[in-house]
């Protein structure tokens, strides 16, 4: 069998989902993002993990954050198989307004490199705590939906000062490659709102267009028209959650010059309208 799930709870946009699975043959996770919190913690094997606009070789006992709407994937390095816990939450599960609340837990979402190193004694602590929420939902025994917010915040709680004491992992990029793809990326996330075609990036950076359109879809999972459009949508949702503006001005702002486009690609990618967002999200 090549691959063994221990526990799988919830899912990944709900409020509160956690799975624990271990792989022994090769696996890459397609892009995604999602609107909630995600910490990844990796047990055995190493991985290359594309987060926002950067790639990480990740090993055992790295422990991964992952802020609401970052775009990631991994994928394998070396040998093939590996085993990991990933956890996802809501702003709801830990709202403002809960006791158990408070604003350095989730510092470390914030926080430029996305990866803790941890050694081996907080390794065991973090196993430790995993080990419990992997009872917890299992048993779900009187009262465990407290019980897992105490231990996500005391999980989150030792991250913040772990990162606080700790210097970061040194970011290397997986690849001389995976670096160019980076600077591209970057580039689309601060740029979006201008004119993009793939024969001007790949020009830009030197590529030919054929040999930019593979390795940005093998490094990113998403094609370079794919990409760009998502990072547009994410961009005009985010208007749309905290602005009144007109829903033709957030489309022209965002890189759309067509209104007729811009809904179709946003009903696409959202699923909703952008009226039935905007009303959803009030």
């Amino acid at each position: 069998m090549s691959e063994t799930v221990s526990l799988t709870y919830g899912s990944e946009e709900g409020d509160f989902y956690m799975q624990h699975i271990k792989r022994t043959e090769p696996f890459e996770r397609t892009n995604h993002f999602h609107g909630t919190y995600e910490i990844y913690y990796l047990l055995s094997g190493q991985r290359a993990y594309f987060i926002k606009d950067r790639s990480y070789l990740i090993s055992p006992g790295d422990l991964v954050f992952i802020n609401r709407h970052d775009v990631h994937k991994t994928s394998d390095v070396g040998q093939p198989g590996h085993e990991r816990v990933v956890i996802n939450f809501s702003d709801a599960f830990i709202s403002k307004d809960h006791p158990l609340y408070h604003s350095s837990l989730f510092g470390v979402f914030q926080q430029p490199a996305h990866v803790l190193s941890l050694k081996l004694q907080d390794q065991i602590f973090v196993q430790t705590i995993i080990g419990k929420l992997n009872k917890e939902l299992k048993e779900e025994a009187t009262g465990f939906e407290t019980y897992i917010k105490l231990l996500l915040v005391e999980l989150l709680l030792f991250s913040s000062r772990y990162a606080e004491r700790h210097d970061a992992v040194p970011f290397e990029h997986a690849s001389p490659l995976h670096k160019k793809i980076s600077e591209i990326v970057q580039y689309i996330n601060s740029q979006y709102h201008q004119p993009m075609t793939l024969s001007g990036m790949s020009e830009k950076f030197y590529m030919s267009p054929y040999y930019m359109s593979r390795t940005f879809k093998e490094i990113t999972g998403f094609t370079f028209i794919e990409y760009v459009n998502m990072t547009r949508i994410r961009e005009a949702q985010k208007l749309l959650r905290e602005t009144e503006r007109k829903i033709i001005d957030i489309a022209d702002s965002v890189g759309f010059e067509n209104i007729a486009h811009f809904g179709r690609m946003f009903k696409k990618l959202s699923k909703q309208t952008p009226h039935e967002y905007r009303k959803h999200q009030r």
